[in-house]
């Protein structure tokens, strides 16, 4: 069984620090605390879509956060889990979802799983960069039931031109999306921004060559926003390990 701690998204402009002058980086942040916007939220519909394209019944959402992803899963299916290490968060998640018997949030990290129990589709964002990765990928892939769906939205560490070139794109439309999803100045950061991070460790080559091995038929993207999508269907019948 795999031992954590508490896991969370990563800093939102990881390499950018090395590349570009300090003052630049510095007003971004500040236009950010500013017009706050979730990067991984942005993916949030994109994600319950491919959950629900699976006909998902029974979802496990891991690092939950305050819920935003499981608002959405709860559309589609039946039931949904949401794992959630962080006390503060998790208890708001429980609150939000307290008139809802079909879904249930659990204050435990991936390690505080019910082992025994397997799910039709498994999501993760921003998280799998908190574990170790290859266990982490080959105990995701036994939480699945045959023929489920794991959907991963993570980030990578950053290496070569292309990431480079992708995190300069990103970094030209982060304070447009700013304006446009808070036009208004904002007192605080929302609770669901608030929670530590960390640094990716493995790059997105890593992350391939990973997956090629422990979930075989993974499709695998580079995204805007210093993210990456990964999405694995188990085979209909599993097969011996």
């Amino acid at each position: 069984m795999i031992r954590t701690g508490h896991f969370r998204e990563s800093a939102e402009t990881p390499l950018l620090s090395t590349v570009t002058p300090m003052a630049f980086l510095s007003c971004l942040h500040r236009f950010h605390q500013r017009h706050p916007w979730s990067h991984n939220d942005r993916y949030g519909p994109w994600i319950a879509g491919r959950v629900a394209a699976s006909e998902a019944r029974h979802v496990l959402d891991i690092g939950c956060g305050a819920g935003n992803l499981v608002a959405l899963l709860r559309r589609r299916a039946v039931t949904v889990t949401g794992l959630e290490p962080d006390p503060g968060m998790a208890r708001a998640a429980a609150k939000r979802f307290a008139d809802d018997p079909a879904v249930t949030v659990v204050e435990a990290d991936f390690a505080g799983r019910d082992p025994h129990r397997r799910f039709d589709a498994v999501t993760l964002v921003a998280v799998l960069h908190h574990l170790p990765l290859e266990p982490t990928l080959r105990e995701l892939r036994h939480c699945l039931t045959p023929g489920g769906r794991l959907v991963v939205i993570g980030c990578y560490r950053e290496a070569g031109r292309v990431d480079l070139l992708v995190s300069l794109l990103a970094l030209l439309a982060n304070p447009v999306m700013g304006l446009v999803k808070h036009p208004a100045r904002a007192a605080a950061l929302p609770l669901h921004m608030t929670a530590p991070t960390t640094a990716a460790r493995e790059t997105l080559a890593d992350i391939r060559a990973a997956a090629a091995r422990e979930l075989p038929g993974a499709r695998i993207r580079r995204r805007l926003f210093w993210r990456y999508s990964l999405v694995y269907d188990a085979p209909a019948e599993r097969c011996p390990t």
